[in-house]
């Protein structure tokens, strides 16, 4: 692994440094940690009361462009976690991450930093939370991150899992579950030939538009180029889980396999029928299957969805973004706002 707090192969992120999303920039700073740059919207994530507020305050439409800042971020869109180099000191990495990018961006945001997570090593947590107050030292404001959904792999079957949840819930899940038997399920891997032709390129990535384009929140939209790498580079080994119903492909994940975990990264449907079929829930259940036959330590679920995760029975790590003002007023602002951002924490109690 080039990088700690790494649970993706190396593939994957110079995939993201060589095609990175539209409309982004993206390198290695100095320090050879992964940098990117991109406009941001700073209500993305605050709660509806506020942002409804911001949005009824008069002339918004006129002045509404400065909440959108070019916005620099420490770290990379494909990453579960900041992806770190502790061969520099913290401290040293802090100020070097500060006195490169703080005067040239309004805005620099060091993006999910593990607190404590146990998909982690020990040093690599340690190092996390090192770095952290020395960034905070820096004057970075400290905000809650994410929430990255997990499940250990501790069961002999998906009837022990079930049997986890209330009867109501198992109910709900096996009625959702009967969708099953309508699908065919197949396994492929990144590199394979299907993925050398156009038109299996041009049919998966509309499946991951049609995802992207339905999701409440926009960001890095990942372009055709990054889609094309990440299908046909073999030495990743991206393990594929494919859906069909009626012999035509309604949905995918993609996956990958690090420290002996199951880590699912993209998703792909067709919409109506994948909610029709609840591929949402039946693909749940096959990726806990796969990796209990595959003798996985762990699925790692991702950021999307705390709320329906939750309800699935995944536990939840989190993170935190250290974020610097260039804007000394606009820092002081921001400390008396950060309450009105929504917390995956709130989400997942």
């Amino acid at each position: 692994m080039k990088y700690i707090n790494q649970l993706e192969p190396n593939e994957l992120i110079d995939n993201f440094l060589d095609h990175p999303p539209q409309d982004f920039s993206a390198w290695l700073s100095e320090d050879g940690v992964p940098v990117f740059s991109a406009k941001f919207d700073l209500l993305t994530t605050a709660d509806d009361d506020f942002r409804h507020k911001i949005q009824k305050l008069p002339f918004y439409h006129k002045w509404q462009r400065y909440l959108k800042p070019n916005t620099c971020f420490v770290g990379a869109t494909v990453s579960e976690y900041a992806l770190l180099n502790d061969k520099v000191d913290e401290n040293q990495l802090a100020e070097n991450i500060k006195t490169a990018y703080a005067k040239r961006y309004p805005f620099l945001i060091v993006k999910d930093i593990p607190v404590s997570s146990p998909l982690l090593s020990e040093k690599d947590n340690d190092y996390s939370l090192r770095f952290i107050s020395s960034l905070k030292a820096q004057g970075f404001i400290e905000v809650e991150g994410q929430a990255l959904a997990w499940v250990p792999i501790d069961f002999s079957d998906i009837n022990e899992v079930f049997s986890r949840f209330s009867y109501s819930r198992r109910k709900n899940f096996r009625r959702k579950l009967k969708s099953r038997n309508k699908l065919a399920i197949h396994i492929l891997h990144s590199g394979d030939e299907c993925f050398y032709d156009q038109a299996v390129l041009d049919e998966y990535y509309q499946l991951y538009l049609n995802v992207y384009e339905q999701s409440e929140i926009h960001f890095d939209l990942l372009t055709k180029s990054f889609f094309t790498q990440l299908l046909q580079n073999k030495p990743q080994n991206a393990h594929i889980v494919t859906y069909y119903h009626d012999d035509k492909l309604v949905g995918y994940n993609i996956c990958f396999v690090v420290n002996n975990m199951l880590v699912d990264k993209y998703i792909g449907m067709v919409y109506p029928q994948a909610r029709a079929l609840n591929l949402y829930f039946v693909s749940w259940f096959v990726n806990l299957e796969y990796a209990l036959q595959q003798g996985f330590s762990h699925y790692i679920a991702g950021w999307t969805d705390p709320e329906v995760k939750a309800s699935l029975g995944a536990k939840f790590t989190f993170t935190k973004h250290l974020v610097y003002i260039r804007n000394p007023l606009l820092r002081a602002v921001l400390r008396r706002l950060i309450s009105h951002f929504e917390s995956d924490k709130e989400k997942v109690a």
